[in-house]
C-alpha cells in the first residue's frame, strides 16, 4: 500500500504561558512512502518523527495537509477503519492473557457479522507465530517470555489482520544491544516475506540505516533528506544530515577555498574548483589515508586498537567538532608514532557545507 503525505502539519497550542507561541511537531511534510517498502523515520528526540506515525495512523488528525493509502483519502478516517498494524515502545501486551489470546484479540474484537470462526482464528494465529517464530509459545503468559519474545507477540498481533499498513515505533528501545540487532533482522526478514508497507521510527540512525529501503530524516518537525540509506550517508543535503549520521560521527573542521584548493588551517589537502569562501568541511572517519606525506598534520592524541580498525583520536586548531577520529586498518595503526600524524583525504568521503546557511555545497 502506497502512503503519500501532503503537507501534513500538527501544531499544538502552547501550555507555557512564558513561551506563548505554538508548537509545531510537524510542518509541512510532503513524501510518498512506495508500495511494500520499509522505510525509516529517523531524528532526534522531539523531531516530530512520532507524531509522523500518529498522523499516518489515525491516532492524531492533521492541523492541515492530507494523508492517502493508495488513491484513498484517510485523513479523517477513525484508526480501525485504516487497516494498520501498530506495534510501540512498551509492546501493551495484556498480562492475564496468554500469547495466543494476546495474538487473537484484534480478531474477536471486531462486529460480529465480520468475525472469523474460532477455527479460522486459530489458523491465523498459528500462521503470524510462526512468521515471528514463536509458535512453540503460545501458551505462555508474557511474564515468562524474554523482551525479545514479548516482542515478538507484539509484531504477530499487529500483523494477525494482515493489515495494510504496519507502523513501528520504537520497537526495539527496550531491549538490549544483542536482542536489538537479532530483533531488527527479524522485523526485516518478516516485512520482506509479508510485503506489508512499514513504517519504523527510530532515533538510532544504525538501526534505520540497517533495515530500512529508505529513510526520512528529521529536524524540528521538518523533512531534512529522504533516500536511500547508503546515499543519504554519501551525500547528506546539509551539515545536520552530515552530523546525525554515521558511528563514529562525521569530523568537521572550519575551511576556506581558496585558488581552487581547499584550506584546513594552513594545508591545502585537496583541489576544489569553487570560488573562494570560508566553508564547513565534514570528513567520514574512514576518509582518512594515513600517509607520512599528507597534507594534513594532527597532533596525536592516542591509538586505540579495535580489532579489524584502529581509531587514532587527534587535535586540530580548526577542529569545530566532539569527535576527532580517524578510523584506519590496524596494519596501518602499527606504523604511527610521535607527536604528530599526517592523513590525505579521501575525496569522496569529503563534504563541504555553506556556513550561512549550511547546505551542502555541490
Amino acid at each position: 500500500m502506497k502512503i503519500i503525505l501532503k503537507n501534513l502539519t500538527k501544531i499544538y497550542p502552547s501550555r507555557d504561558k512564558n513561551k506563548p507561541d505554538d508548537v509545531i511537531a510537524v510542518n509541512g511534510f510532503d513524501f510518498e512512502i512506495p508500495d511494500g517498502k520499509l522505510i525509516g523515520l529517523l531524528g532526534p528526540s522531539g523531531c516530530g518523527k512520532s507524531t509522523t506515525l500518529n498522523l499516518i495512523s489515525g491516532l492524531e488528525l492533521p492541523t492541515k495537509g492530507q494523508v492517502f493509502f493508495g488513491d484513498d483519502d484517510v485523513t479523517n478516517l477513525p484508526p480501525e477503519n485504516r487497516g494498520v498494524g501498530l506495534v510501540f515502545q512498551n509492546y501493551a501486551l495484556y498480562p492475564h492473557m496468554t500469547v495466543r489470546q494476546n495474538i487473537m484479540f484484534p480478531l474477536t474484537n471486531v462486529k460480529k457479522k465480520e468475525r472469523l470462526s474460532r477455527k479460522e482464528m486459530e489458523e491465523k494465529v498459528l500462521e503470524v507465530a510462526k512468521l515471528v517464530q514463536i509458535e512453540k509459545l503460545l501458551d505462555r503468559k508474557p511474564s515468562e517470555m524474554s523482551g525479545g519474545q514479548q516482542q515478538r507477540v507484539a509484531i504477530a498481533r499487529a500483523l494477525v489482520k494482515m493489515p495494510r499498513v504496519l507502523l513501528l515505533d520504537e520497537p526495539l528501545s527496550n531491549l538490549d544491544a544483542r536482542l536489538r540487532l537479532q530483533t531488527r533482522e527479524e522485523i526485516k526478514r518478516i516485512q520482506k516475506k509479508t510485503g506489508i508497507t512499514t513504517v519504523f521510527v527510530t532515533h538510532d540512525q544504525e538501526e534505520a540505516m540497517s533495515i530500512s529501503d529508505m529513510i526520512v530524516v528529521m529536524k524540528d518537525g521538518v523533512l531534512q533528506q529522504i533516500g536511500r540509506p547508503q546515499d543519504v550517508y554519501d551525500a547528506p543535503a546539509n551539515l545536520f544530515v552530515a552530523k546525525f549520521l554515521g558511528n563514529p560521527p562525521i569530523s568537521l573542521f572550519k575551511g576556506e577555498i581558496k585558488n581552487n584548493l581547499l584550506y584546513i588551517g594552513d594545508s591545502a589537502i585537496m583541489e576544489k574548483k569553487l570560488s573562494d569562501r570560508e566553508v564547513y568541511v565534514g570528513i567520514r572517519p574512514e576518509g582518512f589515508e594515513y600517509d607520512e606525506n599528507g597534507p594534513l598534520v594532527f597532533d596525536l592524541e592516542r591509538v586505540e586498537v579495535m580489532g579489524r580498525d584502529t581509531s587514532v583520536v587527534y587535535d586540530h586548531a580548526c577542529s569545530i567538532s566532539d569527535n576527532k577520529r580517524a578510523i584506519i586498518p590496524s596494519e596501518t595503526g602499527k606504523l604511527i608514532c610521535g607527536d604528530k600524524v599526517r592523513f590525505s583525504i579521501k575525496e569522496s568521503k569529503c563534504h563541504l557545507f555553506d556556513i550561512e546557511s549550511e547546505e551542502l555545497i555541490k
